[in-house]
């Protein structure tokens, strides 16, 4: 995934241009919004395709990583073309928004998302949730050796038996709830020992990948990776299965991925306008439908029904505004994992 002191790189361009019937007071908007999107692209484009048929209001979408657009916003600053943030983990939200770039949301908008998927602030808010899982090989392990906390996996008895992406926006935003949970020196602690215990692979579906081989007993990556493959031909999760922590473990962790409106935004009405579309019924019921199988975070909205509840996963409670990225960052460099 996307995550960590990557240099900057060239962001894709996709531009939706659908008029229909303008939205009201915006019809003169005859450029649209920019969209710095660091979420899964399918997904980000159904939505966008839904809400540009409803509203006239076109919609570009400039495609990157979690940190590398974080980063980028942080550089632009007041003078960035961005509308709109998009994020798969929370830590580049709060990047931006320590930055204090972004403006308010409308309350209307804050309303349609339950509080546990928000920040109390206001300015950002969750857009879906992934919740962290094992992913193993039942041929290698057994459900009585499943680990039974995220933290166990330092334990001398895992060396060399699991993989993780560590380089990857995904698990640093993991990394980032073991601090919040267990504190600075444990979490050193943990990933210390995980630099002796563990094996490196790039991109969470690398981890998947390995895990259904054999080439690895089981890996720390989001529940998603797997439905996704299950959803097509399998051929990359057919020999595993996924083992959730819950207890409100810190391997429970749910990631919200989050939105906000640039307050450099010249289009600051549609701008909004977006977010509410995205928080509201008609995105969140394409979270249900659409095959990325990403969680619903808007109030009373049904995820895919193929996941776990949301309420039994029984996930730790993080406060998605108080992640620390830089300090993960150093943290994981300290360890000799970046």
């Amino acid at each position: 995934m996307k995550f960590g002191v990557s240099s900057l790189c060239s962001i894709a361009m996709v531009t939706t241009s659908v008029l229909m019937t303008p939205f009201a007071g915006a019809a003169d908007n005859n450029e649209g919004i920019v969209v710095y999107n660091a979420q899964h692209e399918n997904l980000v484009q159904s939505w966008v395709d839904g809400f540009t048929k409803e509203t006239g209001i076109k919609v570009t979408l400039r495609n990157g990583g979690d940190s590398e657009l974080g980063n980028q916003l942080v550089q632009e600053g007041s003078k960035s073309p961005a509308d709109v943030f998009l994020t798969e983990n929370s830590p580049a939200m709060v990047l931006v928004d320590n930055a204090k770039l972004f403006a308010p949301l409308d309350k209307s908008t804050l309303e349609q998302v339950a509080p546990a998927y928000r920040p109390e602030h206001g300015r950002w808010i969750g857009i879906a949730a992934r919740s962290t899982v094992f992913v193993y090989n039942p041929a290698k392990l057994s459900e009585a050796q499943l680990p039974k906390s995220l933290m166990d996996l330092a334990k001398p008895e895992w060396k060399g038996r699991w993989a993780a992406s560590p380089s990857g926006a995904d698990f640093q935003a993991i990394v980032s709830a073991v601090l919040a949970l267990k504190g600075e020196k444990a979490t050193l602690e943990w990933l210390k020992a995980m630099k002796t215990n563990f094996v490196a692979y790039k991109g969470n579906s690398t981890v998947m990948k390995a895990v259904n081989a054999g080439q690895i007993d089981g890996g720390v990556i989001y529940h998603y990776y797997r439905f996704v493959d299950q959803a097509k031909t399998g051929e990359n999760s057919k020999n595993t299965e996924l083992h959730y922590f819950k207890h409100q473990d810190p391997g429970a962790f749910v990631s919200i991925s989050g939105g906000g409106v640039l307050a450099s935004s010249k289009h600051q009405q549609q701008a909004q306008a977006f977010m509410k579309w995205i928080t509201g019924k008609s995105g969140q019921d394409t979270l249900r439908t659409n095959n990325a199988f990403e969680y619903a975070v808007g109030v009373n909205a049904a995820s895919n029904p193929k996941l776990v509840p949301l309420k039994d996963l029984d996930a730790p409670k993080v406060e998605a505004s108080s992640l620390n990225s830089k300090k993960v960052i150093d943290l994981m460099t300290e360890a000799g994992l970046l």
